[in-house]
């Protein structure tokens, strides 16, 4: 069965959907993220975070996770994450790091 709110990976148009999931930091991450161009080094950044945390690499279109939707999907994985904010700020500056890499090559 295939949900209208499933793509292949993380997509960006969820990010706001996630805005009040945790603290401060968190928020004011997705707010800057959320105001920044398409194409801008946070966006992607945020995206790479999140399919890192859901494992959007890994879920197929007849999984339970995709059955649900992305925006679920990512809503209940920010909400699950086990590590502090701090760790989520860290998570997505790797990512950042990963990002600005990999467009340097």
């Amino acid at each position: 069965m295939y949900h209208e709110d499933t793509e292949m990976l993380f997509p960006a148009r969820v990010i706001p959907a996630l805005l009040d999931l945790r603290g401060d930091l968190w928020r004011e991450l997705v707010l800057r993220v959320n105001a920044s161009e398409p194409e801008a080094i946070d966006r992607l950044a945020f995206v790479l975070l999140m399919i890192r945390l859901g494992g959007c690499s890994s879920c197929q279109s007849d999984s339970f996770r995709a059955m649900r939707g992305c925006t679920q999907c990512a809503q209940q994985t920010v909400r699950r994450y086990r590590g502090s904010e701090q760790d989520l700020i860290k998570g997505f500056n790797d990512a950042r790091n990963d990002v600005e890499k990999y467009l340097k090559r």
